[in-house]
């Protein structure tokens, strides 16, 4: 069974290619989930995805903001 840094990595390896396969920015990232009336500043996205550690709810609100519709859940990792 995996640890817990196995699936910090697989949940930051499944947004990080969420993003990379529409083409979206940490910058851009923050814009959407500001629009969204999220505050996240670009610095803070770089650090969670990172670290790998964020909640089930900024997930959610990063899918949003970019659109997503279906979670693949082979990311490649």
């Amino acid at each position: 069974m995996a640890d817990e840094a196995e699936w910090e990595a697989r949940a930051k390896g499944l947004l990080k290619a969420e993003l990379k396969r529409r083409g979206v920015t940490y910058q851009q990232l923050s814009e959407r989930l500001a629009s969204l009336g999220i505050a996240e500043a670009e610095p803070n996205i770089r650090n969670k995805l990172a670290r790998g550690k964020f909640s089930a709810v900024f997930m959610l609100q990063c899918l949003e903001a970019v659109g997503a519709k279906e979670l693949r859940l082979d990311y490649g990792g």
